[in-house]
């Protein structure tokens, strides 16, 4: 089992050090409620909406925000997995890092771009496995709109993780209330796994956001679910023995492998 912590956070805009400042408060807010990893938003470090000023915030695996995690996550003795910007020579893309202490980050690259927005910013990554091994627990990362394409988890679940991790980006909107409320849970149930999905709270210069993060259980339960757009510290604990039943009773992935 281990229990994790999500911060539903309100980040500044093009402000690395404000953001930064944040997680720590929530990493050890976090550490203190037991948790053994803290997952922020997508693009959390530079703020999603940073636009134009997002290449010049751009840095690569060892730049100023992923050390920055580094500290954070050494002084509070906790993983922590956090959205930012990352450069690739003359490549930009919409990354998440896992940190965990002083171990090399393990960078996950946002496959499906979202919108005009995006687009104009990141190059897609091509899908694949990220999956990092953690307290006897497979994790595996997507970020935000990656995770509305049933195949992204499906692969991931194939693989045997334990847990899906999505920081995202959601809007406010009809759209992004049912992708919340339903399709969330619907990815955890059909893959028999949880599923950690990590929105912004309240708004920016460009997008207002749904906030309602939550983590699903294999069931299709929610563990842990915010109701609002606020910024939100919340704990849940991811413990595949306690929906052993489930699982079992829910054999998606050894039929489809079967077929």
């Amino acid at each position: 089992m281990m229990r994790i912590a999500t911060l539903q956070m309100q980040s500044i805009s093009g402000d690395v050090q404000a953001n930064l400042a944040r997680i720590e408060r929530a990493a050890a807010e976090a550490t203190r409620g037991g948790a053994e990893l803290l997952v922020a938003p997508e693009l959390c470090v530079t703020g999603y909406g940073a636009g134009e000023a997002i290449p010049a915030l751009a840095e690569t695996a060892n730049g100023i925000g992923i050390r920055g995690l580094r500290d954070i996550s050494s002084t509070a003795g906790i993983a922590v997995v956090a959205g930012f910007a990352e450069r690739d020579g003359a490549d930009i893309y919409n990354s998440a890092a896992f940190i965990n202490r002083d171990a090399v980050p393990v960078i996950y690259r946002k496959s499906h771009l979202f919108g005009a927005y995006e687009r104009s910013l990141f190059k897609p990554a091509k899908p694949g496995n990220c999956i990092i091994d953690m307290g006897g627990l497979k994790l595996g990362l997507l970020i935000c709109y990656d995770v509305e394409f049933p195949e992204n988890v499906r692969r991931l679940a194939m693989a045997g993780v334990d847990a899906v991790l999505v920081p995202t980006a959601l809007p406010a909107g009809p759209s992004g209330t049912f992708i919340a409320s339903h399709m969330i849970q619907t990815r955890a149930f059909e893959n028999q796994v949880f599923v950690a999905y990590v929105n912004h709270a309240g708004a920016d210069e460009r997008f207002t956001f749904a906030g309602q993060s939550r983590v699903a259980a294999p069931d299709g339960s929610l563990i842990a679910v915010c109701t609002d757009d606020q910024e939100h510290l919340m704990f849940a604990d991811i413990d595949p023995a306690a929906f052993a039943a489930s699982i079992a009773g829910n054999p998606y992935l050894k039929d489809l492998g079967s077929a």
